[in-house]
């Protein structure tokens, strides 16, 4: 396979998975609104899990590092098919809405019956 073809790959792997995360964090206070707190606790360990992953490697995804050998191109976006602006702001924009919606998810189960 050429390197061209596992970079495509790589970078469809990558902006699947982030959809998946993305979706995750969009759910989360979606569900905690319907009271479905176990789905929504679900969805918050699930983006905690990879938030984890992000930490210890250094606040990149570990698709980063592997892409990063098929191309010298280092910009924000050259190992997902995401927007520049979106790939360069993505922990800026999607960290907040992940806490919101945890404290949203955390304040609906305190006041449920």
């Amino acid at each position: 396979m050429t390197a061209g073809r596992t970079l495509y790959l790589i970078r469809l792997l990558h902006t699947v998975v982030w959809l998946l995360f993305v979706a995750c964090i969009i759910g989360i206070p979606l569900f905690a609104w319907l009271g479905m707190f176990q789905v929504s606790f679900a969805l918050i360990v699930a983006v905690t899990v990879e938030v984890i992953v992000l930490a210890i490697n250094r606040m990149r995804c570990p698709l980063t590092d592997v892409a990063a050998r098929y191309t010298d191109d280092r910009a924000d976006n050259f190992d997902i098919f995401l927007p520049l602006a979106v790939a360069r702001y993505n922990k800026h924009i999607f960290g907040p809405l992940f806490l919101v919606g945890t404290l949203f998810t955390l304040f609906r189960w305190a006041g449920s019956d």
